[in-house]
């Protein structure tokens, strides 16, 4: 979908403290797969030059777990950032894995950059961020959203053009600015000869003496660069995720699209509020779920079946026309016609 010199950096270096998990935070489960893995598979259609993941707390598993489960036909690099000093020092340490910035293909490159935490962003809206970017020809694009409580957020100033004049923290914001509701979302492209330069004079001007990848976006508006934004069209697709109650929200809201894109291709819920289905599972049209059913992994079910009510499928197979309920199968391969259940499991 995206042609030219256009590469991704995904941050996923942060220990994520709010989890309370010994697990890292790019790595818990949404729909059966790592959270950080719905952010690549939202980057793998645009056919990007690269995608370069920072890894930092638990850099090993993280690596472990995109090399054994993503595409291996997408190019992706892993750097690591070894002390975490803000998401300017990850971007600094992720353009080591470019090539450099004076050389030709760094003058045209574009950079995607998006944290690993945002597992419900859309493809669609990747895209026209970077069909933004580059028509209008600007240093910096960035992706903001209308938040229906934005406090806590930084706002989007604009100015008389409606180009993005900078991002106010609200602690720094006045009563009037806190009174935007236009938000950062932690998305941007940037083209890659301004991005370089511009993260080399950053200072640590904050409490936790980091560097922050928001004050780019200053530095570019004193040197007089154009920066655009692009508005999301849905609040929910930039929720990004810090805590439990966070994770949960996203996982309800990426099940409801799992639901209904099957529901589109001609599979019967009759209770969507009861049904969960993994991103992995491939169910045929003319299958029916009744309430309470849960399938999971890479399980395949035949057209024609019926499964539940309360039925748990675990990586299994179901051929066409079986009627599995009231039954927990783990790792079962059903032939055609086949009926188990009431209690049955394997």
């Amino acid at each position: 979908m995206v042609m030219g010199q256009t590469s991704a950096i995904v941050l996923a270096a942060g220990m994520g403290k709010r989890m309370n998990s010994l697990l890292p935070k790019p790595l818990h489960p949404i729909c059966g797969r790592a959270m950080i893995l719905h952010v690549l598979d939202a980057l793998t259609p645009l056919e990007l030059e690269k995608v370069v993941v920072v890894v930092g707390h638990g850099s090993r598993q993280v690596i472990e777990e995109i090399t054994s489960s993503y595409d291996q036909r997408v190019n992706i690099e892993f750097v690591e950032q070894h002390t975490p000093q803000g998401t300017g020092d990850a971007v600094k340490v992720a353009l080591t894995c470019f090539s450099d910035v004076y050389d030709n293909l760094a003058k045209d490159r574009d950079i995607l950059i998006l944290p690993g935490d945002a597992p419900l962003v859309l493809t669609k809206t990747l895209a026209a961020l970077i069909d933004t970017h580059r028509q209008s020809a600007s240093v910096a694009t960035l992706l903001s959203v209308m938040a229906t409580d934005p406090r806590g957020y930084g706002r989007i100033i604009r100015n008389k053009d409606k180009d993005v004049a900078r991002i106010v923290e609200e602690k720094d914001a006045t009563e009037e600015e806190k009174s935007i509701c236009e938000v950062g979302t932690s998305i941007y492209v940037f083209r890659q000869s301004a991005l370089a330069p511009a993260l080399r004079i950053l200072v640590p001007k904050n409490a936790q003496n980091e560097y922050y990848l928001t004050d780019v976006i200053e530095v570019f508006r004193q040197a007089g660069y154009q920066i655009k934004a692009v508005v999301a069209e849905d609040e929910k697709e930039v929720a990004g995720v810090n805590d439990r109650l966070q994770l949960a929200f996203v996982d309800a809201e990426l099940r409801k699209r799992i639901n209904t894109q099957h529901m589109l291709r001609g599979v019967t819920i009759m209770d969507p509020s009861q049904t969960y289905i993994d991103k992995a599972a491939e169910i045929e049209r003319d299958v029916t779920l009744m309430p309470g059913t849960v399938i999971k992994g890479a399980t395949y079910i035949g057209s024609g079946s019926i499964v539940g009510p309360y039925t748990v499928l675990d990586n299994c197979y179901l051929g066409q026309r079986a009627h599995v309920t009231f039954t927990y199968l783990s790792d079962a391969k059903l032939e055609d016609d086949t009926h188990i259940g009431p209690y049955g499991q394997s």
